[in-house]
Order: C-alpha cells, then sequence, then structure tokens
C-alpha cells in the first residue's frame, strides 16, 4: 500500500457542510423571531462568510473574529438590529448538531482498514469536534487537527507541522491529503511536499492553475487509488 497516513478534510469532503449550514441557518433566524430569515439573507450571508473563509486561510482575520464578523456584516448590510455576539452563539451551537455525511463517507472508512486516518481542518473547534463526535464517524480518526490549536491553517505548513507531530510521521511518501478545497487542501498538501486527492463531484474548472496528484468525483475512488 503506498499510503499509509491518509488526512482528511472534513467539511464538503467527509461532513456535507452545506446540509449542516442551511439548518443551523434556519434554526437560528427562528430562534431569534425571524422565522423567514433564512431564505431572505442566505445569499447575502454565503457571500460574505465565504470571503471571510478566504481572509482566513491568508491570514487576514482569525477564526474568532470570523465567527462574529460574519454577522456583523450581515446585520449591517441588512440594517437588522442584533447581537452579532449572541447571534454567532446560538448559530455555533446549532451548526455543531450538523452530523450529516457526505455519500459514501461511511464506506470509504470502513474500507481503509490498513490506513491511518486523520483530520486536517480550519474548522472551528467546538463546531467540529461536536459533529465528529455526533456522527457514525466519532470512533475513526486517529487524531482530529484543528487549525485553532495548531496556531496554524491551511494552506500554511505549521498545521501541517503540528500534524505530523501529534501522529509520529516522518515519511512524506507516505502520507496524501483528500479534500474538496485546491487553494486551502490541494494548496497545503503541495507547499509541504505532500500527495493531495482533490475531491470534485461537481465538477467545477480547475482554473486556480494548482495540479492535485489524483482528482476523484466519488469517495469510493479513493479506494482504488490506496489499494
Amino acid at each position: 500500500m503506498k499510503y499509509e497516513v491518509i488526512l482528511f478534510d472534513a467539511d464538503d469532503t467527509l461532513f456535507d457542510y452545506g446540509m449542516a449550514e442551511g439548518q443551523a441557518f434556519l434554526n437560528v433566524f427562528a430562534h431569534f423571531g425571524l422565522p423567514t430569515g433564512a431564505e431572505e439573507y442566505a445569499v447575502s450571508y454565503r457571500e460574505i462568510n465565504q470571503a471571510l473563509w478566504k481572509d482566513l486561510e491568508q491570514g487576514r482575520i482569525t477564526s474568532a473574529a470570523l465567527r462574529v464578523e460574519r454577522f456583523n456584516r450581515l446585520f449591517a448590510r441588512h440594517k437588522l438590529e442584533y447581537s452579532p455576539e449572541a447571534f454567532s452563539e446560538v448559530y455555533l451551537r446549532f451548526l455543531g448538531e450538523g452530523t450529516y455525511l457526505i455519500q459514501g463517507a461511511v464506506e470509504l472508512c470502513g474500507g481503509l482498514t490498513g490506513c491511518r486516518l486523520a483530520i486536517i481542518t480550519n474548522g472551528i473547534k467546538d463546531v467540529q469536534l461536536s459533529r465528529i463526535q455526533g456522527s457514525p464517524l466519532c470512533n475513526t480518526f486517529e487524531q482530529i487537527i484543528i487549525s485553532e490549536e495548531a496556531g496554524s491553517q491551511k494552506p500554511e505548513p505549521g498545521i501541517f507541522d503540528y500534524a505530523f507531530a501529534k501522529l509520529g510521521i516522518t515519511d512524506k511518501s507516505k502520507v496524501l491529503i483528500v479534500g474538496d478545497s485546491l487553494t486551502s487542501d490541494i494548496q497545503g498538501g503541495m507547499n509541504y511536499g505532500i500527495d493531495t486527492c482533490w475531491f470534485n463531484p461537481l465538477e467545477k474548472a480547475n482554473e486556480a492553475g494548482i495540479k492535485p496528484t489524483y482528482e476523484i468525483r466519488d469517495l469510493s475512488e479513493l479506494l482504488r487509488i490506496i489499494a
């Protein structure tokens, strides 16, 4: 077997973040007395949130600031008078309940019996731990590497240094990172000198000039690569 350690991104690789986010967004607006808010403000929120996560990747904002700033900007744009801090706290609680998995995730992890599996994520610690521990994959991973604990986020090398130390890895040739983000997962793996697998179920065009070692449309394809 070529790879001994598989580093999985969490959101939109093994876990269905879009579904978790959508349900949490619906629940938080209902909680604050705006039952139609999720529908009215979803497009704006996604635009703001995606821009802030790009800023996080590039070190322009911290995870702690991001979780409040996205609601601060949303409320400013739509002239809503709510506390971004309070809104964020309730939203994150609902988000942590979103344990939805990508189709085939359980079967894939169950089929990788000869490999050591770990999560490497830029997500928020409490949310990610809650979602992973509440899912069918709760006992699957040897380590859950979270950027908040590592003090660095993908694609920076620091989070990979942290992961390698936690896992006791010395041979980069035996490690594969699997993720849906070219700029975070794939670029990070390439920068660190490990092989990469881009999970691209929607067959998005690769316009970033980033070339993964492998590209898959379905998680089951990874089993053939590992074998």
